[in-house]
């Protein structure tokens, strides 16, 4: 049996058809859906992007316990466990926060393989090679820092001449030549690839077919890929007009079918090579988008709303596992959860997971019962938010929103950036019917809507509150 995971960074569940998006075009995902367990309320419970892949790795909760930050020692990671257990394995990415000096995130697999340039990665610094922003609308680079990576991404792409350069199509590529090379050494068993898309986080820049399947009629200003985020409102919808943000949306939603499409070509490979019945494949993304929704763009401000902490997950198991047809699981679901559920399946059990110093420390919980369906359900409510920055918590009705300081804090990379304004606690109820309408159709005034916190709705608030604050003690130990 082999485990292949798909990670797509930024992806919102509700921009894809098998999640009930009409109108954003993802036949090949979707069709992985119909024969695959399609999880309706997975959760990231710790942002951004590190703090959800260490949750990944090691199976462990890090909303209590760490932030955006470098593995430790003392992790017990996925692929570690796996190699310990005799498998082959490979992690394939264009995430350059991975690679970064410490992260150490490639550890533990027999093979690593980093494609450069995505955002501000200091791929191509040959001062010669020049940018003419003039091409660009100047609310992507307001600010020196926006500017600075503007420039380096500009920089690290300017010999792409297809869609063929794209990142996730050379994330593919890579995946499927590591198949190729391990089946050509006659190795089709105990293979276990991560590969990890950074696509599609912005810039969003798709080939110019996929934003015009989007694009709103009006817009007919220079492209805004990148939205601002420096200083202290950048990424606020106020400074965007609203032509704008629908461009920014179709924007997002090109880049979403474009990456569907060679996700595409990467399950017909799979399929091509006789792997597909024999494979664990798991299909997710580590969070969200902001697109406007609570007047924000861009993962500027750590609230960690339904936009931004809800993924998309999608798992489908080998045939003699499972009988393959389609079905839909409502039960809250958490990021620490598919560690465990990779090792249950491979009946990595719990007492033998190492033969010599590999012993995780675990706290999510397998999904093969639901897989299985011997249970419905596995969690009554999912949490949510940024290291010290900002909590959540919600059931079937409602989200709750807390701020454990006075002042919430915003990271981006290792930068923090105080909030000048006190944030209270915010009640939302869950709109879960909730589809993003298409760019033309879209409106500043289309917003969640916020509770005010009074009597009738104080004791639903403190439950919430009681039950996140118990969640969060349980999980620090």
């Amino acid at each position: 049996m082999n485990v292949i995971v798909v990670m797509l960074d930024s992806l919102r569940p509700d921009h894809l058809g098998c999640y009930g998006n009409p109108w954003i075009e993802t036949p090949r995902i979707d069709e992985f859906s119909e024969g695959a367990i399609t999880f309706e309320r997975a959760y990231a419970e710790g942002m951004p992007t590190l703090p959800v892949r260490t949750a990944l790795f090691t199976g462990s909760y890090t909303l209590m316990d760490r932030g955006w930050m470098h593995l430790k020692p003392e992790d017990a990671l996925l692929a570690e466990v796996l190699w310990d257990s005799g498998y082959t394995t490979a992690l394939i990415t264009d995430t350059y926060h991975l690679h970064k000096p410490r992260m150490a995130y490639e550890r533990g697999f027999d093979y690593a393989f980093f494609i450069r340039g995505q955002e501000a990665d200091p791929y191509v610094v040959d001062p010669n090679v020049k940018v003419d922003l003039s091409k660009w609308h100047p609310k992507n680079y307001l600010t020196d820092h926006d500017k600075a990576v503007l420039i380096q991404y500009l920089k690290n792409i300017q010999h792409w001449r297809g869609e063929e350069d794209h990142f996730v199509a050379q994330v593919v590529e890579a995946g499927i030549n590591w198949l190729e090379s391990q089946i050509r050494r006659g190795r089709r068993d105990n293979l276990f690839l991560w590969l990890d898309s950074f696509d599609p986080h912005e810039p969003w820049d798709p080939p110019e077919r996929y934003y015009d399947q989007y694009a709103p009629r009006e817009y007919n200003d220079l492209p805004i890929i990148h939205p601002f985020i420096g200083g202290d409102e950048g990424g606020l919808v106020k400074h965007f007009t609203e032509l704008e943000v629908k461009h920014i949306r179709a924007q997002y939603a090109g880049e979403v079918t474009m990456v569907d499409r060679w996700v595409g070509t990467f399950f017909d490979k799979v399929k091509e090579l006789g792997l597909w019945d024999d494979t664990l494949i798991i299909v997710l993304s580590d969070h969200g988008e902001p697109l406007g929704e609570h007047g924000i763009i861009r993962k500027v401000r750590p609230w960690p709303y339904e936009e931004l902490s809800r993924i998309v997950l999608i798992i489908k198991p080998p045939r003699d596992m499972w009988e393959g047809r389609g079905i839909r699981v409502k039960t809250f679901v958490q990021t620490p959860d598919i560690m465990p559920t990779i090792l249950d399946s491979l009946k990595v059990c719990e007492s033998s997971r190492s033969r010599w110093s590999v012993s995780p420390r675990i706290q999510g919980l397998s999904l093969l019962p639901l897989i299985l369906g011997e249970e419905e359900k596995v969690r009554d409510y999912a949490i949510a938010g940024h290291y010290k920055r900002s909590w959540s918590i919600r059931d079937e009705d409602y989200s709750l929103y807390l701020w454990p300081t006075p002042r919430a804090y915003y990271t981006f990379g290792t930068r923090l950036i105080e909030e000048q304004e006190k944030v209270n606690p915010e009640l939302y109820r869950l709109r879960r019917e909730y589809v993003p309408p298409k760019p033309d159709d879209w409106s500043l005034g289309e917003q969640p809507e916020k509770i005010n916190i009074l009597d009738a709705e104080r004791d639903i608030a403190e439950d919430l509150e009681l039950k996140l604050l118990r969640e969060l003690t349980k999980i620090r130990g």
